[in-house]
């Protein structure tokens, strides 16, 4: 006569288990020395967000006309509201209304970096739930999947254009045009995984005894489509970060009175030759910032795949 084991003894198991290969896949990615260069270079970016107000220094929207288009480590003369003035040096220079790129610089990575992280967990959101749905309910999959093809039909940078053109133009409304276009690749990458794990047998078990289709997407399909999604929010983070600067550049973006690298680089383009500081500092943090996101994001692929996680 066999013994059953108790649904409760199993659950924890799995849970123990689980809770072991996560912490087990952390140590892995602490090892990658992709993980821990694009970490700590993203830690330095956050660093200088919190802390601008500190390390900035003078009002990033201050306009001062008698200090326009100034070279970076020339020394200026502030005047102060209450007529005093005082010495400052512009470490990287001022633009054509007298503003202090440095403090731009450093309040644009604010921006920036709120953008990344929104998009990325906006599209991811929404991608996660439509991707479930599509996978899963097959007879919702194919209307679901041809809207996702229309949509990916239309290039991203167009869609984000017209879908700003329609708002007035702010930071929740670059946020959301940008998640649009960037929702259907999840879409598709989470239906790709639903396709293959629900024919596993455990899940045409739980199906059989009865387990709700809530239940059975929460509990046996969604923890397989976590891994993927953590690599796919490092690239769609990284990829917005580029489409904020795209917009903001062309002038339909974030305002021009909020700083930010698309908004300095676009006021300094008409100047560039003689004035290149406007252009060459923001470049250098947008491609600094993207490349650390996309840099974790690969040491995390490596991590996270179980045919790449045996060669790190």
């Amino acid at each position: 006569m066999s013994a059953t084991i108790p649904e409760e003894i199993v659950d924890s198991a799995a849970i123990a288990s689980a809770s072991t290969r996560r912490r087990s896949l952390w140590a892995l990615a602490l090892r990658n020395p992709s993980v821990i260069f694009g970490g700590v270079i993203l830690l330095v970016m956050v660093a200088i967000a919190v802390l601008a107000p500190v390390l900035g220094t003078v009002d990033p929207t201050r306009i001062d006309p008698a200090s326009r288009n100034k070279k970076p480590g020339t020394e200026l003369t502030l005047r102060l509201e209450d007529g005093k003035t005082m010495k400052r040096v512009a470490l990287m220079g001022t633009d054509s209304l007298g503003r202090d790129v440095y403090s731009r610089v450093l309040y644009g990575t604010r921006v920036s970096l709120i953008v990344g992280v929104s998009v990325a967990i906006l599209a991811v959101s929404l991608g996660l739930v439509i991707g479930l749905v599509s996978g899963y309910i097959r007879w919702l999959d194919g209307f679901i999947m041809r809207i996702m093809d229309g949509l990916m039909a239309i290039p991203g940078i167009l869609l984000a254009i017209a879908l700003v053109s329609i708002w007035r133009s702010g930071l929740s409304t670059v946020i959301f045009a940008i998640a649009v276009p960037d929702t259907p690749r999840v879409v598709r990458l989470v239906r790709s995984i639903v396709l293959s794990v629900r024919e596993e047998p455990y899940v045409e078990g739980a199906i059989s005894v009865g387990t709700p289709t809530w239940l059975v997407m929460f509990r046996h399909i969604l923890p397989n489509t976590i891994a993927p999604l953590i690599v796919q929010a490092t690239f769609t983070a990284a990829a917005a970060i580029l489409a904020e600067a795209y917009l903001s550049f062309l002038g339909i973006g974030i305002p021009p009175e909020t700083p930010s690298w698309g908004n300095i680089m676009a006021e300094g383009r008409t100047l560039f030759r003689v004035f290149p500081h406007n252009i060459l500092y923001p470049g250098i943090f947008i491609a600094l910032t993207v490349l650390a996101i996309n840099i974790m994001g690969d040491g995390l692929r490596d991590t996270l795949d179980p045919k790449m996680s045996k060669k790190v």
